[in-house]
């Protein structure tokens, strides 16, 4: 292996003293952890801020799953690697495309770059819907990498995966998508892989699915994070230098009766404008929507009409409890979007608010519990925390994204 390895304008080391592991605890904003401390539920956690970091940073905007978790295995943000959403809409096919086909991605990711170099990768998430995006570039048939999902582990192949018969190598059926077993699988499965394989880089993506359902300080967030102090003391045992942060935080989104706090953007701007004179999209939408309604903090317009750009960002401008409306191209600049596969407007929401489409669109036949959702910049403030001290330049903004620089970095310097 050569002393430095180039991802994305970004130098990393490339020697390894110990496993580099890097935790994407999806959801989890600093109360849910501090809540569960408070209760001595989480002394593995708490040992290892003392002998490390317990640092704060910023995920990418928008504040979702996919974009965040590319983010974080690129090194860089939207607008180097391209994935900016759950989904994109292409004005020229009218079609609405889930972001989940490597074809999206328009920067190679860490895994990539190491993999071709010699290192062995391992890569457990929850959702299927990340996994191909996350194996991108990897080899199944030589050894050196696995790459497998929670929700689909019984499918995996060696071909397909580099690893078979998943369950029964964890001795655990197939989780339900909607629980916490979903999250408590990758973690076993993070565990079980760096004593057997003993990776170079290993990456767990959990789901938010508690997140979403629970406030800090519940009894059900409380059990989820004293399930995921145990694995952890487990991995920090092994010696593995960790990096554990979150891909975006979450907030009420709820009025006081329980039912949803949104604006339902479409139906506002059809109202004032000619039907099918603005189009808009929220990225937050996937297969998954029985936890958040498709409901988020974000959201992007497309304009039939582009000089009508003003005009109608000044009639969302009326709507208070939006915050931010910017036109692409600043929008772009600000939060380092990709302005191809933004729309003309983007809007982001107030902290207990989200943005909806049209109301008959949304099925919230699935929100049992009041809302919690994501996608602003309310959202976008995350625990980073490192189980040993690690030379962390604090003088400049912190990104979840330079999660993998400075655990590789430590893991080269044990």
């Amino acid at each position: 292996m050569s002393d430095m390895i180039s991802v994305n304008e970004r130098n990393y080391p490339n020697s390894f003293k110990t496993t580099s592991v890097v935790i994407c605890l999806d959801g989890s904003q600093k109360e849910y952890l501090d809540e569960a401390s408070k209760l001595g539920l989480t002394t593995n956690l708490d040992r290892i801020t003392k002998a490390g970091e317990y640092l704060m940073a910023h995920s990418a905007i928008p504040s979702f799953t996919n974009p965040n978790n590319i983010s974080i295995v690129t090194g860089r943000p939207s607008s180097v690697h391209g994935i900016c959403g759950n989904f994109f809409y292409t004005p020229s096919t009218s079609k609405e495309v889930m972001m989940n086909d490597p074809q999206y991605l328009r920067a190679p990711t860490i895994f990539e770059k190491f993999y071709d170099s010699g290192a062995k990768i391992a890569v457990v998430t929850a959702k299927d819907k990340l996994r191909t995006l996350l194996g991108n570039g990897l080899k199944f048939n030589e050894g050196r990498a696995i790459c497998f999902s929670a929700e689909k582990s019984n499918l995996a192949t060696k071909e397909e995966n580099g690893i078979e018969n998943v369950n029964d190598w964890i001795n655990r059926p197939v989780p339900e998508v909607y629980s916490q077993d979903l999250s408590e699988f990758v973690m076993a499965s993070g565990v079980k892989l760096l004593k057997e394989f003993n990776p170079n880089i290993l990456y767990l993506s959990t789901t938010d699915y508690i997140q979403h359902k629970y406030a800090p300080g519940h009894e059900v967030a409380n059990k989820f994070y004293e399930m995921f102090d145990n694995y952890i003391g487990q991995l920090d045992e092994m010696g593995a230098t960790i990096i554990i942060t979150a891909d975006h935080g979450m907030k009420p989104k709820s009025k006081e009766d329980g039912s949803p706090n949104a604006i339902f953007l479409q139906d506002y701007l059809n109202n004032i404008f000619r039907e099918n004179e603005t189009k808009v999209i929220l990225p937050i939408t996937d297969p998954y929507v029985v936890h958040h309604g498709s409901l988020g903090s974000f959201a992007t317009i497309y304009l039939e009409d582009k000089n009508k750009t003003e005009d109608v960002m000044n009639e969302i401008k009326k709507i208070k409890e939006i915050e931010v409306v910017l036109n692409n191209s600043d929008a772009c600049k600000e939060y380092n979007l990709p302005s191809d596969r933004m729309g003309d407007i983007v809007c982001m929401s107030s902290e207990f608010m989200t943005i909806g489409s049209s109301e008959e669109k949304h099925n919230l036949s699935g929100l049992n519990e009041p809302l919690r959702s994501h996608g602003g910049l309310h959202e976008r403030e995350v625990p980073f925390i490192v189980n040993k001290k690690i030379p962390i330049n604090k003088d400049t903004q912190l990104y979840n994204y330079d999660a993998f620089y400075y655990a590789i970095l430590g893991a080269s310097h044990e």
